[in-house]
């Protein structure tokens, strides 16, 4: 395969290339043009200059039909640039077009939608086909494509095993009854009838549904291997249209047999430094653009980050800090969800950085978390980040068989359905913990894209499901 313009543009000069990219702009000036080429390697394209009393009519005629966006092929070469903004560029001396982009309707078809200007978020969602060849989506898709190496890099650099748990499955991991149905039960033909559904005739033989976590398998796991990780796709099916939730996204789930919350606690911020460090030193160019065209500071945030001191502080004393600040959209009392605003206000204001919160009321949490010895609070931990809010979301798991087995019971669940689960603390149980961060989440805070469905190459909410 050819190099790409990324390694072109490593040089040495003076030597013959082959650039195969998108063109991204063309400029004339005197008997130059400039054509500037992409390939999506890196955030730099390449520049290509054209001596016009050079070339043959055929190549002239190719440089005057060209537009944004035509799929060409450069050769020539490769050498110092006079211009200032690059280093490099290529003395062009052949010019082939691959695929063309009329910038005007021809034969009756819509000329190509992305020109030399600027296109707001709303119009490139909807043309989230061809939105990846914009700065922005370039991009965050080489943030996104790095941060899940590091991810793999982190766990497998301290002996966790990645597992693969299933999309489809029985079990609602949260226990609050999100998920999308997955059957193939002709539903329509039922409802005509009046009949309802029999799922021990559905595919499964059971109602079964798309996976909001991977928790509960990858405990499984961690009772056999000690430390397991997931990384995939996960679903909930909430009617919810805001800039910080999808319908599918992908979800990072360690768990750790033999760990407490202070494990957890301390994995997770060593997970979030070497993320943050890891895009700081490898994704320097594409960041420098979201500090300068989408949020001012943004570097010096994920730096402040990568190098602070976590402040750990209770949920009990984190609603006092909330009261007597006040006053907020959402009032704050003990036994309150704590909510975004409430969240930034104790990471930036409270801590002036990120900031452990601990044991939640046990109600506003989810079944499988360890019980304090207070019986109101649960041994969870969030952990909270200026800018966003939280980040990361976690506990120590209950291992007692009767306490989760009461616990299931006293929320309305059916203890079958869990029958596995329990069985986990029936034969070995242990101490473990874990977490889940939710990876377009991530990928927000460090581009500071203000939409989630912005870092996703293409998004799934309620009502949008095209491409």
């Amino acid at each position: 395969m050819l190099p790409l313009i990324k390694g072109i543009l490593l040089g040495p000069p003076d030597h013959p290339v082959t650039v195969r990219g998108w063109v991204r702009t063309k400029r004339d000036m005197k008997n130059l043009v400039f054509v500037e080429v992409h390939d999506g390697s890196s955030f730099k394209g390449i520049q290509c200059t054209f001596d016009s009393t050079a070339l043959d009519e055929g190549t002239l005629a190719l440089l005057g039909d060209l537009n944004t966006g035509a799929a060409v092929e450069v050769q020539g070469l490769l050498q110092s640039s006079p211009g200032a903004g690059q280093a490099l560029e290529v003395a062009a001396q052949a010019l082939k077009v691959l695929g063309p982009a009329p910038a005007e309707p021809k034969d009756g078809e819509p000329p190509y939608p992305l020109q030399k200007k600027r296109h707001s978020m709303e119009f490139l969602r909807e043309i989230a086909h061809l939105r990846p060849r914009t700065n922005t989506f370039g991009a965050v898709t080489r943030v996104r494509n790095r941060l899940s190496y590091a991810v793999h890099q982190f766990f497998q650099d301290r002996s966790f095993q990645y597992i693969h748990t299933p999309i489809i499955t029985a079990s609602d991991g949260e226990g609050a009854g999100s998920m999308f149905q997955v059957t193939t039960l002709d539903l329509a033909a039922l409802a005509k009838s009046g009949k309802e559904p029999d799922y021990s005739q559905d595919f499964f033989g059971r109602w079964t549904g798309l996976a909001v976590s991977g928790q509960l398998e990858a405990e499984a796991y961690a009772a056999a291997l000690t430390r397991v990780y997931t990384f995939g796709p996960t679903f909930r099916a909430e009617n919810s249209h805001t800039t910080r939730h999808l319908s599918e996204f992908w979800m990072i789930e360690p768990e750790v047999a033999f760990a407490d919350l202070e494990d957890n606690m301390a994995l997770g911020e060593d997970f979030l430094k070497f993320l943050f460090k890891t895009i700081l030193t490898d994704c320097q160019e594409d960041l420098e653009f979201f500090d300068t065209h989408v949020e001012k500071g943004l570097i010096k945030t994920l730096e402040s980050v990568a190098e602070a001191r976590f402040t750990h502080m209770t949920y009990t004393d984190a609603i006092k800090e909330l009261e007597k600040a006040g006053p907020f959209e959402f009032k704050p009392y003990w036994g309150c969800d704590i909510q975004t605003e409430h969240e930034r206000y104790l990471a930036e204001t409270v801590a002036q950085g990120p900031l452990v919160v601990t044991d939640y009321p046990k109600e506003i949490k989810a079944f499988y978390m360890k019980l304090n010895d207070d019986k109101k609070t649960v041994r969870a931990m969030d952990i909270l980040v200026p800018r966003l809010g939280e980040i990361i979301g976690g506990s120590q798991r209950e291992e007692d068989y009767s306490k989760l087995q009461s616990r299931i019971i006293q929320l309305g669940m059916n203890p079958e359905d869990y029958r596995w689960y329990l069985d986990l603390r029936r034969y070995g149980t242990m101490p473990h913990a874990g977490f889940g961060l939710g990876f377009e989440r991530l990928i927000q805070y460090v581009t500071g894209m203000a939409n989630i469905r912005d870092v996703i190459p293409f998004p799934r909410s309620p009502g949008q499901a095209e491409f």
